[in-house]
């Protein structure tokens, strides 16, 4: 029986429609005449979905009983033996209750697919195995419903569900999700926007994955092997020259032009290892692709134009970067090259043929290399020297019994055994010597070198042919096997440096330590030019600066080094305590460039930290000083006024009169000392010396002194606090003066006849203060500016202070460990959460998931 096929409506968050756009296509497929049944459903009281439920077949559900309770769940097999085409089954990711046949609801699926009947289900991003940590880290809520992703990925069709995350809160706010008392607390926790908008990427994210899988999938069954744009891809050839780095930031600017584009770097490696680009070049541009938001590729292959575009097509690559070749004219005359052989073959592929400072300057060939060791060498010259002569004073003896093809394989066997031992040219020797031997001791007439059978002489020249071949199949062997022993030599070490400094070790001196402990240095060190090139600055310790070192003795210049490499105009890795073959300098390129990286990303992390508090310390000096020659003038004007008005002799004021310019000078005078409180305290919180004393602290003792701090406007703030909360950790003092600011805030925006509300609620092992108000709120965008100091968002009246109170309270919050975050208020205005740690001794309390 043919497997059933899977449907999955996948979507951001809870209320997205998905259960809704299910029912919707089972409606669909049940007016096309197909039998659709009902195999669970959950509406979550929603009318809306228990409307679509009407009219259409429900298998009953199987009750089971744990620990007391009655549970209703799918009956797999009630749903089996009805055996209808479509079964609509709700939440894949479900546990079911204990004691039932499979832990989860997918597995439940399984079986019904098995069994031939085709399943329409429905998903949340936050339930997928794979972004279960990245959703727990967004939302603060952990998902102890995951489903594999792979069950998901198998799917037939996966269709997402989208809608906006403003759009979502406003179905919250209308009821259309969850019962109204749970309204208010989905809106302040999980239901914020940041987190529906981070969901939202992640299922967008996942979606478009899958869609890439399925493209591929069908080209490969399909056989089609032309490029479909569906997405531009640029694809950039490195050969490992000095002109990879112009290639790269060209296709770059290429990928640039389109929105969304891939930038691949891909080197093609020959399969027999014998020739490769430079790796201290190829390493720096991997760097620097990285650093582009691109990605590296090597593959293998002997003839680079195929391997090069079986590669674009397999990433189905759109376009490709090539450099101009740097062969001279007279190679180009003799072979077309990779560049016009790759556009040849291209197809619907567009090539790039980029010039570049290297065209035509003809390739420097690679450096030659012994196949075998000197001891290797001179004993092969030593056996062919000795060998072939005593071989012949052995087989003299038996000259007239032997015949002359006979002792042709004697000498053969000689020269195999001298190529073995002593690589090509002894066995070229060997094979030329031992003919002569041949000829004069063994070919009639003997004695001399004259050859009287024309047979004989074929014989002599096959046998100097076939030695001559043998020996270079030898050699080629030997070198092969060096050069594989080397690679995975030099493999194995960047593998071991490269883990070294992924582990978290400092990657400057890291670097330098590990490889000078491989190659048994006695030093290395990273050198830096002091001023521009002179003719004479390599022996100059002047002209150069010890970046970092590793080992006894650096090295103070380029000239004093056993070895170095030049890695730019300013920078030199040397080393000293032996000189270093060139296969080791291989390998020593590719870490100076590393280190080159290293210590520019490290330079870049220093500035930044310094950067940072010197911007933020020259921004509180600017708004301080415009502080005080505006905000701190007003109420002391006004103070000033309102006493010269009282000690005036020219006016007779009234006893009314004089009670009002009493108040307006201890108004103004209050504002002035809770002003210059709050730059003082702002300015010990910038200078880390603000006291605190931490210890448990009742809310419902708080808040209310709080609400009594502020005077006339403590009659337009209700309280709403529980005194089932539990305790949290904070400065009693400063939380008072935290809830002080943030709730005069609050009042003052507030419109007349409505009041400010506080509120508390607990959530795993936080404590959240809700301080709500029903003004004009916030813009989205301007969250994070409303807690930078001096700050009031367009407010240009006097009476509203210096914009410091809320910057100070997320200061003073976040150096008790709690948060001050805004939200919006459903409905309108501004909600503003304080976050702050339960005490210890609360720990048997009972927590309040977030909804």
């Amino acid at each position: 029986m043919p497997r059933g096929r899977l449907r999955v409506y996948l979507g951001a968050a809870p209320g997205v429609g998905k259960t809704f756009a299910m029912l919707g296509e089972g409606h669909r497929r049940l007016a096309r005449g197909r039998d659709v049944v009902v195999g669970l459903v959950e509406t979550h009281g929603r009318p809306r979905t228990a409307e679509l439920i009407d009219g259409m077949e429900i298998v009953p559900r199987r009750t089971m009983v744990h620990r007391g309770t009655a549970f209703t769940e799918l009956d797999v097999d009630a749903v089996i033996a009805r055996a209808p085409r479509i079964a609509l089954i709700d939440e894949l990711a479900h546990t079911n209750v204990p004691g039932s046949r499979n832990a989860k609801r997918w597995q439940d699926v399984e079986e019904i697919l098995d069994a031939g009947i085709d399943v329409v289900s429905t998903v949340n991003i936050q339930h997928l195995e794979s972004l279960n940590d990245v959703v727990r880290q967004i939302t603060g809520v952990p998902q102890r419903e995951t489903v594999p992703d792979e069950v998901v990925r198998r799917a037939d069709q996966v269709e997402l569900v989208d809608m906006s995350p403003e759009a979502l809160r406003r179905r919250l706010a209308h009821g259309n999700v969850y019962a109204p008392e749970k309204v208010d607390a989905a809106l302040s926790n999980y239901f914020r926007v940041g987190n529906l908008t981070a969901l939202r990427e992640l299922a967008l994210l996942w979606v478009a994955g899958k869609v890439d899988e399925q493209l591929d999938r069908y080209r490969a069954e399909h056989g089609i092997e032309g490029t479909w744009e569906a997405r531009e891809r640029v694809v950039v050839a490195l050969t490992g020259g000095p002109e990879g780095d112009t290639l790269i930031r060209r296709a770059a600017r290429i990928a640039a032009r389109s929105k969304g584009a891939d930038l691949l770097a891909v080197h093609v490696t020959r399969a027999d290892g014998l020739a490769g680009g430079d790796p201290g070049n190829l390493a720096r541009q991997r760097a620097l692709a990285e650093n582009l938001g691109g990605t590296y590729h090597q593959v293998v292959g002997d003839d680079v134009p195929r391997a090069l575009l079986d590669f674009a097509r397999g990433v189905n690559a759109t376009q490709l970067v090539l450099g101009a070749s740097r062969r001279g004219r007279f190679a180009q005359i003799l072979s077309r090259g990779v560049g016009v052989t790759t556009t040849a073959l291209s197809g619907s592929i567009d090539v790039h043929m980029i010039t570049h400072g290297e065209a035509q300057k003809g390739r420097r060939p690679p450096p030659s290399r012994a196949a075998l060791t000197r001891t290797r060498r001179l004993a092969g010259w030593a056996v062919a020297v000795a060998g072939l002569p005593a071989l012949a004073g052995v087989l003299i003896p038996f000259r007239e019994t032997l015949t002359l093809p006979s002792e042709i394989l004697f000498f053969l066997l000689m020269v195999v055994g001298v190529a073995l031992i002593g690589g090509m040219w002894p066995a070229v020797t060997a094979a030329v010597g031992g003919s002569l031997l041949l000829n004069y001791f063994f070919t009639a007439p003997v004695y001399t070198l004259t050859i009287s059978d024309p047979e004989n002489l074929f014989a002599l020249v096959v046998f100097v042919l076939v030695a001559a071949a043998v020996s270079g199949i030898v050699d080629v062997a030997a070198r092969r096997t060096r050069e594989a022993a080397r690679a995975g030599a030099d493999a194995e070490v960047l593998s071991t440096l490269a883990g070294h400094v992924l582990r978290g070790e400092s990657a400057l001196p890291s670097l330098l330590a590990r490889l000078r402990e491989t190659f048994a240095l006695t030093s290395v060190t990273l050198l830096e030019r002091v001023d521009e090139p002179g003719p004479d600055d390599q022996s100059d310790p002047e002209a150069w600066r010890i970046v970092a070192t590793a080992g006894a003795t650096p090295c103070t210049c380029p000239g004093t080094a056993d070895a170095d490499v030049v890695i730019d105009e300013q920078l030199v890795l040397a080393v000293r305590g032996r000189l270093l073959e060139a296969s080791d300098r291989r390998v020593l390129e590719a870490f100076a460039a590393e280190a080159a990286v290293a210590l520019r990303q490290e330079r870049l992390r220093r500035e930044a930290d310094l950067a940072g508090p010197l911007a933020e310390t020259d921004r509180m000096r600017t708004a301080l000083l415009a502080a005080v020659s505006h905000d701190l003038r007003t109420p002391l004007a006004s103070a000033r006024l309102a006493v010269e008005s009282l000690r005036g002799t020219e006016i007779e004021w009234s006893a009314e009169d004089r009670e009002e310019l009493l108040a307006t000078a201890d108004e103004s005078l209050l504002k002035l000392d809770r002003l210059v409180a709050n730059l003082l305290d702002m300015s010990r919180l910038q200078a880390g010396v603000l006291g605190l004393t931490l210890q448990p602290v009742a809310l419902e003792e708080v808040i209310p002194r709080s609400i009594d701090d502020l005077g006339p406007l403590r009659d337009r703030v209700e309280g709403d606090v529980s005194v089932d909360l539990p305790e949290v950790v904070a400065d009693p003092v400063l939380l008072e003066r935290i809830l002080v600011n943030v709730m005069s805030n609050a009042v003052r925006y507030s419109p007349a006849g409505r009041k400010a509300l506080v509120a508390g609620s607990r959530h795993g092992d936080h404590v959240e203060i809700r301080v709500v108000d029903r003004g004009p709120g916030i813009p989205a965008e301007a969250h994070d500016r409303v807690f930078m100091p001096f700050q009031r968002l367009g407010d240009r009246d006097n009476h509203t202070g210096v914009g410091l109170g809320l910057a100070l309270s997320r200061g003073l919050a976040e150096a008790m460990g709690g948060t001050l975050t805004p939200d919006e208020t459903p409905g309108g205005g501004l909600t503003m959460i304080l976050t702050l740690p339960v005490s210890s001794r609360a720990d048997g309390l009972p927590a309040v998931e977030s909804a």
